[in-house]
């Protein structure tokens, strides 16, 4: 079997914006890692979709959170394919703000040994958590907020590492408020994956909210 050309990986594909995700990426020659904690039959249906659309991709279980588990995977990932192009942080590594922030890096960090020169990592957030805490949240957002702010802080300070390893950072953020598509979310993320020149932050939707930041 030929290898991919592409190998990426999805932390928390098995539902919502991650799943959708994965199922834009199923094209000939990518290869997708649908990483879920615990719904097995739901990430295997993203990866029954991928495959049935004519992409190719397995379904990898790891709790981000967890240091053993985190690093099985991606030893299994280094086993099986020996590079990673791109790494899509979807996935909480939990509502404490220094487990998130640690999720996040570690991931990071076990990433980078097998990314080579033009890989991608993008990290999927909330404008919420983006602008916190320089903007009121929802009731009873504050704790998301802080604990997603966490890892993208984590990531903002591994950009030197990031620049001379050749691997390119985007934060793509999209407003909880308002009611924005998975598809369009989704598509959103997927071009800061795979587009020759992407940006360092993306915005999906919530104009409103964007315009009353200060």
């Amino acid at each position: 079997m030929q290898p991919p050309a592409r190998v990426v990986l999805i932390t928390g594909a098995s539902r919502g914006i991650g799943a959708e995700v994965a199922r834009q990426l199923a094209e000939p020659g990518t290869h997708v890692i649908v990483n879920y904690r615990e719904k097995t039959q739901q990430a295997q249906s993203v990866v029954d979709a991928i495959r049935s659309a004519g992409g190719s991709a397995t379904a990898l279980a790891a709790d981000i959170s967890d240091n053993v588990e985190v690093a099985a995977m991606m030893q299994c990932i280094t086993a099986q394919f020996g590079k990673l192009d791109a790494l899509i942080l979807n996935a909480s590594g939990g509502l404490e703000m220094r487990l998130n922030r640690d999720a996040q890096r570690r991931l990071a960090l076990l990433a980078m040994p097998l990314m080579p020169p033009g890989s991608r990592i993008v990290f999927v957030t909330s404008h919420q958590a983006h602008f916190y805490p320089n903007k009121a949240v929802p009731k009873g957002y504050a704790g998301v907020a802080a604990s997603k702010r966490a890892g993208e802080t984590a990531l903002y300070a591994m950009r030197s590492a990031f620049d001379h390893a050749g691997i390119h950072l985007t934060v793509a953020s999209g407003d909880e408020t308002s009611i924005v598509p998975a598809k369009e979310f989704a598509t959103a993320i997927v071009n800061a994956a795979v587009t020759a020149s992407p940006s360092t932050i993306v915005y999906i939707g919530g104009a409103d909210y964007l315009m009353t930041v200060a």
